[in-house]
C-alpha cells in the first residue's frame, strides 16, 4: 500500500517538512481487529509536534494520521461490532489497557498505557489502518468523509474541552487561538449555550474575520483586553504568551483550559510577566486536557449530527501530504486540513 513515512525529527525553525512516500504492506489484523480502506484523513496540529520532537513518537518510521474516516475491508472477529462496507472514523485514541483505576473510572484519557493514533501505532497518512473494532466509530451518512476527519480529533478534544470549563448557558466563553478545533467549539457552544457571547483571540487578521463570521460577538488580539471579564477561556495554542494574557481576562474564580498536548519553548520566558494578583488571584484557575475518551468521540459526533455541525475544511490530495503540513505550520489555510485518498 501508499503510505507517508515520518523518519526522523525536524527542526521547523530551519526545515521544510518532507515526510517519505513508500510502499509497504498491508496490515495483518490481530485478534478484535478490523482494516480500514482510509478515505479521508485529517491534518492536525499534533502531527507538528510529532514532527519536531515536542510529542515524539515511540518509533520510527511511523505513518502519521489520527482523524482516518474509510470503509471496513477485512475483519478479524468472532463476535464483530461492525460489518464489512461500514464506514468508520478512528480517532487520538487507538488503546487503553482497560484494567485500571483510570480506564475503569471513565478517565481512559489519563491510562498509563495509553496509546496514540499515528504517535504509539500507525495512522492514517496511508491507504489502509487497522486497529481493534472497540476503537471505531460508526459516521453518520450526513457527514461526507471529509467533513467527518476534523470531528475525530479537532472535534472531540474542542469538545472535552468546552466541558472542562463548567460553562453554564449566558456565560462568556473566550477562544485564544482560532485554528481547527476552536472553529467547532465556537459552533458547538453557540448551539449548547444559546444565551452565552463567545469572544475570540487571535493573532491573525483572517483568523479574527473568520471568528466574526462563524458568530463570535468579539474578536481581537491575543493581547487586547476584552469588554467584559469572561467566566472561561479554553487556550488552543502552543505558545505561552496566550496563557498569562488569557488569565488577566478571567472573572474571579474563572477557569482557564489549556488545550494542547505540548507547550513550545520559544517564548517561554513570557511566563516571568506572570502576575499573582493580576493572573491568578480570586481562585482563578488554570486546567489542562489530556488526550480523549472514546466517550467524548461518540459524544461529540452525536452532538455534531444533532446540531449539524460541520467544519470548514481546505481539502487536499493525498499526496500533497507535505503541502498539508507546512501550510498548517505557516498558517497559510483557515479551518481544518482534509487529506483525501
Amino acid at each position: 500500500m501508499k503510505a507517508f513515512l515520518l523518519d526522523r525529527i525536524y527542526d521547523l525553525t530551519k526545515e521544510t517538512i518532507s515526510l517519505k512516500p513508500a510502499e509497504i504492506p498491508v496490515p495483518v489484523l490481530s485478534d478484535n481487529e478490523i482494516l480500514v480502506k482510509v478515505k479521508a484523513s485529517g491534518v492536525c496540529h499534533t502531527e507538528l509536534d510529532e514532527i519536531s520532537g515536542r510529542t515524539p513518537p515511540a518509533f520510527f518510521p511511523i505513518i502519521l494520521g489520527h482523524q482516518v474516516v474509510g470503509e471496513i475491508d477485512a475483519i478479524n472477529s468472532v463476535k464483530p461490532k461492525f460489518s464489512l462496507g461500514d464506514r468508520v472514523g478512528i480517532a487520538w485514541i487507538f488503546s487503553t489497557c482497560g484494567k485500571c483505576n483510570f480506564c475503569l473510572s471513565g478517565r481512559e484519557n489519563l491510562c498509563e498505557h495509553y496509546t496514540a493514533t499515528g504517535r504509539d501505532a500507525h495512522g492514517g497518512y496511508a491507504e489502509y489502518i487497522k486497529i481493534s473494532h472497540d476503537f471505531a466509530y460508526k459516521i453518520p451518512d450526513s457527514f461526507s468523509d471529509a467533513q467527518a476527519a476534523p470531528l475525530l480529533c479537532a472535534g472531540a478534544i474542542g469538545f472535552r474541552s468546552l466541558m472542562l470549563t463548567g460553562l453554564l448557558d449566558g456565560q462568556n466563553l473566550g477562544l485564544t487561538g482560532f485554528g481547527a478545533s476552536a472553529h467547532l467549539v465556537l459552533k458547538l457552544a453557540l448551539n449548547l449555550y444559546p444565551n452565552s457571547k463567545i469572544y475570540v483571540f487571535a493573532r491573525f487578521p483572517e483568523e479574527r474575520k473568520f471568528a466574526l463570521e462563524l458568530g463570535a460577538c468579539w474578536a481581537g488580539d491575543t493581547t487586547d483586553s476584552v469588554p467584559v471579564r469572561l467566566d472561561a477561556i479554553i487556550d488552543t495554542t502552543p505558545a505561552w504568551k496566550p496563557v498569562v494574557e488569557a488569565c488577566a481576562n478571567l472573572i474571579p474564580g474563572g477557569r482557564l483550559v489549556i488545550n494542547a498536548i505540548r507547550k513550545e519553548s520559544f517564548d517561554q520566558d513570557y511566563l516571568k510577566n506572570l502576575n499573582y494578583e493580576k493572573h491568578l488571584w480570586l481562585e482563578k484557575e488554570i486546567k489542562s486536557v489530556a488526550n480523549v475518551t472514546r466517550k467524548d468521540v461518540i459524544e461529540f459526533i452525536k452532538l455534531a449530527e444533532k446540531y449539524n455541525i460541520k467544519p470548514d475544511i481546505e481539502q487536499y490530495r493525498f499526496g500533497d501530504v507535505n503541502a498539508a503540513l507546512n501550510d498548517l505550520l505557516h498558517k497559510k489555510k483557515k479551518g481544518a486540513k482534509v487529506l483525501l485518498l
